[in-house]
């Protein structure tokens, strides 16, 4: 496979099918980390569209610093926390249905495991939406799309050890949260 900084090279020469191969390489990657954070597909790909254009826009002042996907998904991820701050709250589609419970029921699978791995997801992935978006955007980058420390403080623009104390108080906080979604809704066991 070709490499970052030769396709780079190539688009800023004028071949843009150069950078159409960067898309490729990494739309899906920057789609699951914003998705994660913003917790709506639609918004999520308009976001990771959003990205690569202006990461083309702007592709003449990467300085190769760093890796171009650290690049890309810190343009990402400043463009969905510019986004969440103009947003007006909203509930979404997915949210309606769970509060009026009008999800079509799949009645041709239903064993107790689905049900009891279906059930904690869907807690995991409320306990991580009701985090600040500071802790769900560093939880994600860690324990979803496997960043290290320093890529993640090159994401965020962050020193490396204030990733460390936010990443571990978002840990505790995202524990804290299951703890009380757990005791709210206990799960019977026969």
């Amino acid at each position: 496979m070709t490499d970052d900084a030769q396709l780079i090279t190539a688009t800023l020469q004028g071949d843009s099918g150069a950078f159409g191969l960067l898309v490729r390489k990494y739309q899906d990657r920057v789609f699951n980390a914003i998705h994660h954070v913003v917790g709506d597909r639609q918004e999520a790909e308009d976001l990771a569209q959003d990205t690569f254009v202006q990461a083309f826009v702007k592709l003449e002042t990467f300085r190769g610093g760093s890796a171009f996907y650290t690049w890309v998904y810190r343009i990402a991820f400043n463009l969905a926390a510019s986004r969440q701050r103009r947003k007006r709250p909203m509930v979404s589609v997915d949210d309606q249905r769970e509060q009026t419970g009008s999800e079509p029921v799949d009645r041709a699978e239903a064993p107790e495991e689905r049900l009891l791995r279906d059930e904690r997801a869907g807690q995991v992935k409320a306990a991580l939406a009701a985090l600040n978006e500071e802790f769900r955007t560093i939880l994600v980058l860690r324990e979803i799309e496997g960043c290290d420390y320093e890529s993640i403080a090159e994401i965020l623009d962050l020193a490396p050890g204030t990733v460390r104390s936010r990443l571990h108080r978002a840990r505790s906080e995202l524990r804290e949260r299951l703890r009380e979604v757990l005791q709210e809704s206990p799960v019977e066991r026969t």
